[in-house]
């Protein structure tokens, strides 16, 4: 290994050892809440309106939550992660640190990126272990599972990175969170099927990148997709590697790098 990537590999392997410590230290703050949040989902959602909801595609709907459940905290955790981490760093001038050393801009993103997935998948994990309170849905197709479980941490860390890196005080962080990310995440098919929707709402619906990762989620689970699930995996592979290269972009220009 040549020292410019002994210099890489460490820097990279330091951001992520800083990420996981700062998640882990202050779970109470960054894996508790998800955990009561998604369980009060499960005990409104899937037990009071669940009894009278009966089978969605021949799945209990307390089961058929479950995934949308799991992705839904993938998502907020994976994005919230980044963007405060990011912009923390930002305006406490740390990143000014990093700047000045001789890591690379795709190595920063990266470990920023991996820290944003770590919080995802183990937040996601939780969540599914606490569903089993409610409901055990088998796995049938472990690979598809991890597959959007990766991709959909990976794409929203990225979207946290380039928020971040836009927002000029704290409120901002919060702007698209609030207007953006929780309405689509709602409206993502995660407490509903898409293919019980009017045909025109359907289509409306296909606009909602977040429908497909939680179709494809679900597929995992039940072996059963409204869309086809390579289509799916494809088209969140080329947003992940779009919002990739615009981070890099605009990190290579030094774009919002000051608070």
């Amino acid at each position: 290994m040549n020292t410019r990537s002994l210099i890489a590999w460490n820097a990279y392997r330091t951001m992520i050892r800083k990420e996981a410590v700062r998640i882990f230290r202050i779970w109470p703050q960054t894996l508790l809440p998800p955990l009561i949040t998604q369980s009060l989902y499960f005990v409104i959602f899937g037990g009071f309106i669940g009894s009278r909801v009966g089978l969605v595609g021949g799945v209990p709907y307390m089961a058929f939550i479950v995934p949308g459940l799991v992705m839904m905290a993938v998502i907020q955790n994976s994005f919230g992660n980044v963007v405060s981490s990011f912009f923390s760093a930002k305006f406490m001038r740390n990143i000014e640190e990093i700047m000045v050393s001789p890591t690379p801009d795709w190595v920063m993103l990266s470990g920023y990126v991996t820290g944003g997935i770590v919080r995802g998948v183990v937040t996601g994990a939780l969540v599914y272990a606490v569903s089993a309170i409610f409901a055990r849905p088998a796995v049938m197709h472990p690979w598809a599972v991890v597959l959007f479980l990766f991709l959909t941490s990976a794409l929203f860390s990225l979207a946290g990175f380039l928020n971040a890196i836009f927002a000029k005080k704290f409120d901002d962080i919060s702007i698209f969170s609030t207007f953006v990310l929780v309405p689509l995440t709602y409206l993502g098919g995660v407490f509903y099927s898409v293919e019980q929707l009017p045909p025109f709402w359907q289509s409306v619906s296909k606009l909602n990148p977040i429908l497909y990762m939680v179709d494809g989620f679900r597929y995992g689970f039940f072996g059963a997709a409204g869309i086809p699930v390579w289509w799916s995996a494809a088209l969140l592979a080329l947003v992940t590697a779009a919002l990739a290269a615009i981070n890099l972009h605009l990190l290579r220009k030094g774009t919002g790098m000051r608070a």
